[in-house]
């Protein structure tokens, strides 16, 4: 932590429609992993900017919620062609901070913009229901009403997709918002909030306010805050779904994970082969969908030497270097980490297929790097199998039929996503229908629906019963209220009073 400094720009709050300095005598560096060169620093907000920020998101409510929903969604039309002009923009600014290349940086914007694309079509989707003459002359209906203020907590690995998972559907279904970015990397997170205000949202329908467990906790605690939706490690999602919980607060926390893929020895070779290097080692293997775990069942376990081979041939780079598969990890602390995951796997008796603990970079003498690393004979009990790494390690293991890789992935307490590779139709089926996993892939090693669908992870990757985006996400933002109505038929002959008091 370091104070203030006029010599590198610090990171604002969004309060009320204003972009403005905190108060704060406690702020942290942003700093470019590759290079470890100071960003920007970014303020721990006091609990009174947090207080402000609700209180303006609560003002606002009273007359956004009534604001007419194509109104609403015409904002969001706006909002996403902001989003597509400025796209390299925000791109070069996410690899900057957070270290992932340039096309993996466009893909993280290109994923949320697809959601905001959703929120725009709110007109369809927020719909209520309407049943005629449940008895003599009475009709029931639903109305799906917005709620209040919501807050979302994000993480670091993707800070432009997960902020847009969240804001632009609460506040599309009429709610207003606190948002609260990694303190890792905030600057592409806040690059598309100028967006959004400069789209037209309302001065308090989006307030923005950076810090760490201070903040974190008087989220969970507020009373005005009504729903808080979480994206980030298991440890801290079952803190902020038991502490926002406590207080009466819906919650949706999406956790940690351990992503198993399963190959059948009738697979597709070559496409199964650079699908698993590509979800295992993308993005550095910073993701929570990332294919961490590859379970060779028979004779498709003679696969593995080209798969290393594969993890061999990726580059690591600076994300903004040409040619670049993987960047660095974000912190040294991560890489720390993962370098003693590694040595625990050596010394557990996995085999080190390919060590990428010592990658040479040029150029790049203090960034962040570890290269892909593979093991094989990995099983259940060893830290690298029970933890989730967050790095680019791939552990690999051996069964000896499609019913072993079932049990082996049903037994594991995560449930976000897996998949499976084949020709096979029945395999797949009994695959998909037997898993127990929220995100099952087919040919597709990493699972996540596109936004007419929600996120669905399950088990111990999941807290809370409703997803993130798609149609699940409209029943977390909206108050399903239910009218039951009886006009008698003498109403329609009887005089009508033209003149209605409101007194």
């Amino acid at each position: 932590m370091t104070q203030a400094s006029h010599t590198v720009p610090t990171v604002k709050l969004l309060i009320n429609g204003e972009f403005v300095e905190s108060r704060t005598s406690e702020w942290r560096d942003v700093v470019n992993p590759a290079t470890q060169e100071v960003l920007a620093r970014v303020p721990m907000a006091t609990a009174e900017e947090l207080n402000a920020a609700v209180a303006a998101a609560k003002r606002a409510f009273e007359s956004w919620k009534k604001t007419p929903i194509g109104a609403r969604a015409r904002i969001f039309l706006k909002y996403q062609q902001l989003i597509r002009e400025n796209m390299k923009e925000v791109a070069a600014i996410l690899t900057a901070e957070q270290g992932k290349t340039l096309p993996d940086a466009e893909g993280d914007v290109f994923r949320g913009l697809e959601v905001v694309e959703h929120a725009a079509n709110i007109g369809t989707l927020q719909l209520g229901g309407l049943a005629n003459n449940v008895a003599s002359g009475v009709d029931t209906y639903t109305l799906l009403q917005p709620i209040g203020v919501c807050a979302g907590i994000t993480p670091f690995n993707f800070p432009a997709m997960i902020p847009l998972w969240m804001f632009p559907m609460a506040i599309a279904c009429g709610n207003t918002f606190v948002l609260k970015p990694s303190e890792q990397d905030p600057m592409s997170t806040m690059k598309l909030v100028e967006l959004a205000v400069e789209a037209g949202i309302p001065p308090g329908v989006l307030n923005v306010v950076h810090g760490a467990v201070d903040v974190v906790n008087g989220i969970c605690d507020h009373p005005d805050i009504k729903a808080v939706s979480f994206v980030g490690s298991t440890r801290v999602g079952t803190h902020v779904y038991n502490r926002a919980s406590l207080a009466g607060k819906r919650a949706q926390c999406m956790m940690g994970a351990k992503n198993h893929v399963v190959v059948l020895p009738d697979a597709h070779k070559e496409q199964t082969l650079n699908a698993l290097a590509g979800a295992g080692f993308g993005a550095a293997g910073q993701r929570c969908m990332a294919s961490s775990v590859v379970v060779f069942v028979g004779e498709s376990a003679r696969w593995l030497p080209e798969l290393v081979g594969r993890a061999r041939a990726l580059k690591v780079n600076a994300g903004h270097e040409p040619g670049a598969d993987l960047g660095p990890v974000i912190s040294p602390s991560a890489k720390a980490r993962i370098l003693e995951l590694i040595e625990s796997g050596v010394e557990e008796g996995a085999t080190l297929e390919l060590d990428g603990r010592t990658p040479d970079v040029a150029g790049y003498p203090r960034g962040n790097f570890i290269a892909p690393t593979l093991f094989s004979g990995v099983r259940p009990g060893m830290r690298i199998y029970d933890e989730e790494i967050f790095g680019p390690v791939l552990c690999t293991m051996a069964v000896d039929t499609l019913d072993d890789a079932i049990a082996l992935i049903n037994a594991n307490p995560n449930g976000n996503g897996t998949g499976v590779f084949t020709q096979s139709g029945a395999a797949a089926r009994k695959f998909q229908e037997e898993i127990d996993v929220g995100q099952v892939g087919i040919n597709v090693p990493i699972p996540v629906p596109v936004p007419l669908f929600s996120f669905t992870g399950s088990r111990g990757s999941k807290l809370g019963d409703l997803g993130p985006y798609g149609q699940q996400v409209i029943l977390f933002y909206t108050q399903t209220k239910t009218v039951t109505a009886r006009w008698f038929d003498d109403d329609v002959v009887a005089p009508v009073n033209t003149t209605i008091s409101l007194k």
